[in-house]
C-alpha cells in the first residue's frame, strides 16, 4: 500500500483496516470549503453591489446560525444516536447553500444561503465531538477534542489558502465574480466528495451502552480550553454551545452568579459587540476603500488565523505561569488601540506596499491577542464560577459571546455606512470598556490572581 494511504489505514495481522480517525480526513476536506466560504461569502456579497449595513446582517445572521443548528442537531444525536446520517443531513445542507449563493446575485438570497451554511456548520458540530470520543475512556476526552479541532482548524486555514490562490490567480482571467462563483462551486463540490467519504468512513452508530455519557462529555468539554484555528475570526463554538448549555437553568445558574463573576460578564458583552463592530464591515473596508483584491484579503485574514493558531499553546503556558485576568486584560488593550489602527494605517500610509505590509503586521497581531483572550476566558470563568455552575457559566460565556458578535456586526455595519474610521474607533472603544471591566475584576479578585489550569477543575 503506498504511504499516502497508510495515514487512513493500519496494519492489522497483514490486513489493512480503516483506522479509527480515518474519518477525520472527510471533515477536515468539509474544513477547508468552509475556511474558504467564511472569508468568500462576504468577498462576494461585497462584489455584487452589497451595502455596508447589509453586510453587516450577512456577519450577523451567520454569527446566530450555527447556536440553533447546534441545539436541534446536537439533542437529536443525543436522543437517538443516529450520527452518521446527522453528520451526513448537515454536508448535504451545506453544500445547497452553497450553490445556492453562487447562483444568485441578489443580496438577500446569499444572506440566507450564508445563514444556511452556518446553521449546517453549527449543526454537525456537537454530532462530530459526539463521533470523536466514542471508544475513548473519559480521561481521553479532552484530547480527542484537540485532535478534531486540528484537523478542523487547519482545514479551515487551507482553504484561507486555497482562497488566496484561488482568486489571485483567476479573478484577472474570469473576472472578479465569476472566479469567486467557481470558487463556490469547488467549495460545493469539495463538501459532496467529503460527504461521500464520510458515508463510507464515519464509525457505525454505537449501541446505547457504548455511547458516552452527556454529562461527563460536558464536563470533559467544561475541561478542554484547545480551540480550533476558525476562532481567529469566527470566536462562537455552536458544539461546546450545546454541550456546556443542554441542562442549564438559566434562573439557578445567574443566581448563583457572584458579583465578579457579573461584572466579567459586562465585560464579555462590551468586547465581543466591540470584536463584531470591526469584523462585520471589514471585507468591505478592505475591499473598496483600500481597494485590496479578493486574494489579498484572504492573505490578511490567513495572517490573523495563523498568528491565532501559533500562539495557543504560548498562550496557555502564560496562563498557567502568570494571572489571566491580566493577561486577558492587556491582550484586550492591545485589540482596542489596533481595531481603529487598521483605519489609520489606511489613511496615512498611500504607497500600496508600505501599506500592505503594516496592514499584515497589525492582522498578525489582533491574531495573537485574540488567541491570548480565547485561552485565558477560560481560565477565568473557571476561576470566578463557583464549582458547582463551572461548565454552565462556561456555556454562558459560549453563548453571551455568540450573541454579542452578533449584533456587533450589525452595529458595525451601520456605522460603517458613515464611515470605517467611525466604526472601528466604536469597535476599539467597546474593546476598551470591556478591557476596563475586566481590569475591575482582576484588581477587586484576589482569588484570581494566582493562574490555575482550568483542566484539573
Amino acid at each position: 500500500m503506498p504511504p499516502s494511504a497508510r495515514a487512513l489505514f493500519r496494519d492489522r495481522g497483514g490486513v489493512w483496516v480503516m483506522d479509527r480517525d480515518g474519518w477525520l480526513y472527510a471533515w477536515a476536506l468539509a474544513s477547508v470549503a468552509l475556511g474558504a466560504g467564511s472569508l468568500l461569502v462576504p468577498l462576494y456579497f461585497v462584489a455584487i453591489g452589497g451595502e455596508t449595513f447589509m453586510l453587516g446582517v450577512l456577519a450577523g445572521v451567520a454569527a446566530a446560525a450555527g447556536a440553533p443548528g447546534a441545539l436541534v442537531f446536537g439533542r437529536v444525536a443525543d436522543k437517538t444516536g443516529k450520527r452518521r446520517s446527522l453528520v451526513l443531513v448537515a454536508l448535504g445542507l451545506a453544500v445547497i447553500a452553497l450553490v445556492l449563493v453562487s447562483l444568485t446575485e441578489r443580496p438577500w438570497l446569499v444572506i440566507v444561503g450564508n445563514g444556511l451554511l452556518w446553521f449546517a456548520a453549527g449543526a454537525v458540530a456537537p454530532v462530530l465531538t459526539l463521533l470523536v470520543t466514542v471508544g475513548t475512556v473519559e480521561r481521553d476526552w479532552p484530547a480527542r477534542f484537540a485532535v478534531l479541532n486540528r484537523y478542523q482548524g487547519w482545514g479551515w486555514a487551507g482553504g484561507l489558502v486555497i482562497g488566496l490562490v484561488w482568486t489571485t490567480l483567476l479573478s484577472g482571467p474570469l473576472g472578479e465574480v465569476p472566479a469567486q462563483q467557481s470558487l463556490l462551486w469547488l467549495c460545493a463540490a469539495a463538501v459532496s466528495l467529503s460527504m461521500a467519504l464520510a458515508a463510507k468512513w464515519l464509525p457505525a452508530d454505537p449501541d446505547e451502552l457504548a455511547s458516552p455519557r452527556a454529562s461527563r462529555l460536558s464536563r470533559a468539554i467544561a475541561r478542554s480550553r484547545r480551540l480550533p484555528v476558525r476562532s481567529a475570526t469566527f470566536p462562537v463554538g455552536p458544539g461546546r454551545l450545546y454541550w456546556l448549555t443542554r441542562s442549564i437553568h438559566p434562573r439557578d445558574v445567574v443566581a448563583r452568579f457572584t458579583p465578579a463573576l457579573t461584572v466579567y460578564f459586562g465585560g464579555v458583552v462590551a468586547f465581543f459587540v466591540g470584536f463584531g463592530v470591526f469584523w462585520g464591515p471589514l471585507p468591505l473596508y478592505l475591499s473598496r476603500t483600500l481597494g485590496y483584491n479578493s486574494g489579498l484579503v484572504f492573505a490578511l485574514y490567513l495572517v490573523s488565523s495563523v498568528g491565532s493558531a501559533l500562539w495557543y499553546d504560548r498562550a496557555g503556558k502564560l496562563a498557567e505561569r502568570y494571572d489571566p485576568s491580566g493577561l486577558q486584560v492587556g491582550s484586550l488593550l492591545a485589540r482596542a488601540a489596533l481595531h481603529p489602527a487598521v483605519a489609520v494605517v489606511g489613511l496615512l500610509f498611500s504607497a500600496a506596499l508600505v501599506g500592505t505590509a503594516v496592514t499584515g503586521v497589525v492582522f498578525a497581531l489582533i491574531g495573537v491577542a485574540w488567541a491570548v483572550i480565547a485561552v485565558t476566558a477560560a481560565s477565568v470563568v473557571t476561576q470566578l464560577a463557583p464549582a458547582a455552575i463551572r461548565g454552565e457559566a462556561l456555556g454562558i460565556y459560549t453563548a453571551v459571546s455568540g450573541l454579542a458578535s452578533g449584533v456587533g456586526s450589525i452595529l458595525g455595519g451601520w456605522l460603517g455606512g458613515y464611515g470605517f474610521l467611525l466604526a472601528f474607533s466604536v469597535a476599539g472603544a467597546l474593546v476598551f470598556v470591556g478591557a476596563t471591566l475586566v481590569a475591575v475584576v482582576w484588581r477587586r479578585s484576589p482569588s484570581v490572581a494566582v493562574a490555575t489550569d482550568p483542566r484539573s477543575a
